[in-house]
Parts: C-alpha cells; sequence; structure tokens
C-alpha cells in the first residue's frame, strides 16, 4: 500500500513547511494565502505537491487535498503536526494487520490544555463515541471515501462560518456511510503548540455554534447531548455566559439550524 499525507496550512513556505513536520512520505499541500500557484518538489524520493490558494477554510483545503491524492491511504495533517520518525511504516502496518478496518485513528502528543483524547486500548468507533477525536489522527484507505461521497463541511472549521467541529462532523458522517472505524494506541507525531485561528474563548458565540454543529451531529438527539455537554463542562466553560444562558444560546443553535 503507498500513503500520502494530506495538509492544510496557511502561508508557509514548501520547504520549511516539509522541514518543520518532518515529512517523509509523499504529501499534498494545501496552503491558502494570497495568490494561486503550484509545485512539485522531490524530498528524499518523496513526491511533494505545493498548492497555494487564495481561499480561506480549512474543509475547503482538506477537499481540495482529498481531490487531488492518489494513494492507497490518506493521512490528514495540519501546518503543525510533527511526525516521529517511521510514521508511514506504523500507518500502513496497522492497515496490513487490519484488513477489515477503513478508517484508523492514531495517537497524538498534544499539549495539556488540548488534549481531548488518548487511546489506550484499541476500540471500535460507533456515532456515540465519535465527538472527540482532530482530523490530524485520522487515516483512511482513499478508495472506500471516495465512494461514501464524504467530504469536509464548508459550514464548519477555521476560516468558516460555524467556529469548529468540522472533523467530528466528518467522522461521523464516515461511519453513518459505514466504514469501519477503530481506534489504536499507535502513537505517530505531535502537535506543537500555537494560538488557536478560531477560538476566542466560551463567548455567545462559541454556544451558538456548538448548537449548530449538535443539530448537524445527532440531530433529533441534539438538546439531550447540549445539556450533558454543559453540565459536565460548566465549571470552566461558563466563567463569562451563565450556565443557563449557554444552554438557550446553543439550543437557538438547533433550532436555526433546523
Amino acid at each position: 500500500m503507498t500513503l500520502q499525507v494530506l495538509v492544510s496550512c496557511m502561508n508557509k513556505d514548501m520547504d520549511d513547511l516539509v522541514s518543520s513536520m518532518r515529512l517523509a512520505s509523499d504529501a499534498i499541500i494545501v496552503n491558502q494565502c494570497d495568490h494561486y500557484d503550484y509545485s512539485e518538489k522531490n524530498y528524499d524520493g518523496n513526491k511533494v505537491q505545493f498548492f497555494s490558494m487564495n481561499e480561506r477554510g480549512v474543509g475547503l483545503s482538506r477537499n481540495t487535498a482529498l481531490q487531488r491524492s492518489e494513494a492507497d491511504i490518506i493521512l490528514f495533517s495540519d501546518e503543525d503536526i510533527v511526525y516521529d520518525d517511521g510514521y508511514e511504516s506504523k500507518v500502513l502496518e496497522a492497515f496490513e494487520a487490519r484488513p477489515g478496518a477503513d478508517m484508523l485513528i492514531f495517537n497524538m502528543r498534544v499539549c495539556e490544555e488540548r488534549f481531548t483524547y488518548h487511546t489506550t486500548k484499541e476500540k471500535r468507533i460507533h456515532s456515540y463515541n465519535a465527538g472527540r477525536y482532530p482530523t490530524y489522527s485520522f487515516a483512511i484507505k482513499r478508495e472506500k471515501l471516495i465512494k461514501t461521497g464524504v467530504t469536509y463541511s464548508l459550514l464548519f472549521g477555521g476560516g468558516a462560518k460555524y467556529s469548529a467541529g468540522e472533523d467530528s462532523l466528518f467522522l461521523m458522517n464516515c461511519i453513518k456511510k459505514g466504514l469501519r472505524v477503530y481506534a489504536l494506541p499507535i502513537e505517530i507525531g505531535e502537535e506543537k503548540a500555537r494560538p488557536s485561528t478560531w477560538f476566542q474563548g466560551y463567548t455567545e458565540k462559541f454556544f451558538y455554534d456548538r448548537g449548530v454543529l449538535y443539530h448537524h451531529l445527532y440531530g433529533w438527539l441534539a438538546s439531550v447531548f447540549a445539556a450533558r455537554f454543559i453540565m459536565a463542562k460548566k465549571s470552566f466553560m461558563c466563567q463569562e455566559v451563565p450556565a443557563g444562558k449557554a444552554y438557550k444560546l446553543i439550543k437557538k443553535g438547533i433550532k436555526d439550524a433546523k
């Protein structure tokens, strides 16, 4: 099997990014900037394609890379990921050992404030436990993904109308389309700490956007998940916006999304 890393970035130089990410496989990089351009280069036998696009939106850039991918396995990534030596072999060997898997989720080392998941035991991912994995942990059989028709939403994520959630929505749609997804206790790299491109605190917009996302994720159960979210997170999320108001904002987002 072959692998390509699909990278979404902003205003980056090709050589600098390949070096900082320690890319050691074929890759497609979509660089959101102020012009259109294309370049292609070979790094130690690995083909890297660099698309400069005068566009904004992380979902759009991921779809741009996906549409141009050719490998058996695609590994989504971001500009702040630094890969461990041998990551390509780890990913390919994991798929070879699990012929029934369509998508695998790998561990990444992250700073404490960004910690949302860490897999200690291999497990199947279903719709009820799919809400906490970031895109840069996703590796997928390309042909299986293409057949589902699933792509990244242009409504959610950095540069889009609603702040975040494109990764959860993508994963949920993959599962709904029948892809067999597993999370593995296999680490392939780390995320470098950097300021968020979208997070501006737990503002009214944050909670409203969460409501819109929950409608798309959970349908008629959105309000139930919203209540659970507020109860679990209110101690640190509801300092500026009180819990009662936060829940009402989520409910408004759900209603408007319908």
